[in-house]
């Protein structure tokens, strides 16, 4: 067996389901949840469509690089969406569809890491779960960078050691992050590359939220977006993951791609050639059309910017909580330790949210998670609503 797997962390779900064991919700209420990100709104109508029309291609093995008519409505998209210029990327040496970003950031470190000399993967903390145990397996260190309101909830690139910087190979970014809905600035960005070039490590950039956002006027920098600025036309070190399972909600499509530097996607395709995971040819044709339509898109920021108001309305006044920057995460503060405060609402009025700490780990610094909640405005406007009150009405039984 593989030594590295025993330094894996539980799931966060596995603690929480551990935690709900413990006590016995109402019957009388229906349970809402609230704590795991699975986006609930109706796919776009084309997608049935398509996999009907394209269904006589399940009998064809699919190529690990994709169809060329794919990796064109991905270029396109990219070009659109982060005001790159005309072929600023080359659709086949600089984009590669992957099943989804979950197994396309654990797989990449597997990639890239150069396990002989003693390498760090630097992450946000708290953080999505695969950073960290992409880095214990590729045989890395993961080096966590506690991101609190203090910080801007954004990890502190000045606060890092020189020393540490000449560590690191791989730097997960999460940008809008989950759990705390931060965007990072172009500026940030800027400063990140520039900090890649000078000690020489790759920057992962997990955009999967950039398409829920609240201002239409100010979209989500992304960092294919801030490398051409810089100046950075090659996307040097660079390499960004986007997703169609929340952008258009489809998550069980499990469909996404990687995008940037063309030598790191010349060998990460290569490692995705053994590790045998191109996606299905119908699958290619949905996720086509669907980075080729903005329509659907539109209509799901709008009925998450509705959620948003509504639950924020109630919970004004009883929780301490504050609109997030980008995403479908509220990360809210509670009135005592996160892990009692989601037991016991889950008690006594069948919610179920995360503990901010089951997302953390300890640092010497603290638990950046601990005494905060993550809620996932997934589900129906109305249920969501439902939440809130019960949320209220738990508060101030307290």
């Amino acid at each position: 067996m593989n030594s590295d797997l025993h330094k894996l962390h539980p799931y966060p779900f596995e603690k929480l389901n551990r935690l709900k064991s413990e006590v016995q919700p109402p019957a009388s209420l229906p349970h809402i949840a609230l704590s795991i990100g699975e986006p609930q709104h109706p796919a776009p109508e084309f997608a049935a469509r398509i996999f009907q029309e394209q269904s006589s291609l399940l009998n064809k093995y699919p190529t690990t690089k994709g169809l060329e008519l794919l990796r064109a409505s991905i270029g396109h998209w990219l070009q659109r969406r982060f005001h790159l210029t005309n072929h600023a990327l080359d659709i086949d040496r600089q984009i590669l569809p992957v099943n989804g970003t979950r197994e396309a950031l654990f797989a990449f470190a597997q990639a890239v890491i150069d396990r002989r000399t003693s390498p760090l993967i630097m992450m946000p903390n708290p953080f999505y779960q695969i950073y960290e145990g992409a880095a214990l397996l590729a045989g890395a260190e993961p080096y966590y960078l506690n991101t609190t309101a203090a910080n801007d909830f954004l990890p502190e690139l000045n606060a890092i050691s020189d020393s540490d910087w000449q560590r690191c190979q791989l730097f997960y970014l999460c940008s809008p992050g989950n759990p705390t809905g931060k965007v990072a600035s172009k500026q940030y960005l800027q400063q990140l590359i520039a900090l890649s070039q000078k000690y020489n490590f790759i920057i992962a950039s997990d955009e999967c939220y950039s398409e829920i956002y609240f201002d239409d006027t100010a979209p989500p920098t992304g960092l294919l977006e801030a490398a051409w600025e810089y100046g950075l036309h090659d996307f040097d070190r660079c390499v960004v993951f986007h997703s169609l399972s929340k952008r258009s909600n489809l998550p069980g499509l499990r469909s996404g791609f990687v995008a940037g530097d063309a030598e790191i996607i010349k060998s990460f395709l290569l490692y995705r050639t053994y590790h045998g995971c191109a996606m299905s040819v119908p699958y290619q044709y949905i996720s086509a059309a669907a980075w080729g339509d903005e329509n659907h898109v539109e209509a799901n920021r709008q009925a998450y910017r509705e959620k948003f108001a509504a639950v924020l309305a109630e919970l004004d006044g009883c929780l301490d909580v504050t609109p997030p920057d980008a995403g479908f995460y509220l990360w809210s503060k509670t009135p005592m330790a996160d892990t009692r405060f989601a037991q016991q609402l889950f008690a006594q009025q069948n919610v179920t949210v995360l503990p901010g700490s089951y997302l953390s780990r300890d640092t010497p610094q603290g638990n950046p998670g601990a005494g905060r909640i993550r809620m996932a405005l997934v589900a129906p406007l109305a249920e969501c609503v439902e939440a809130a009150l019960r949320i209220k009405q738990f508060i101030h039984s307290l």
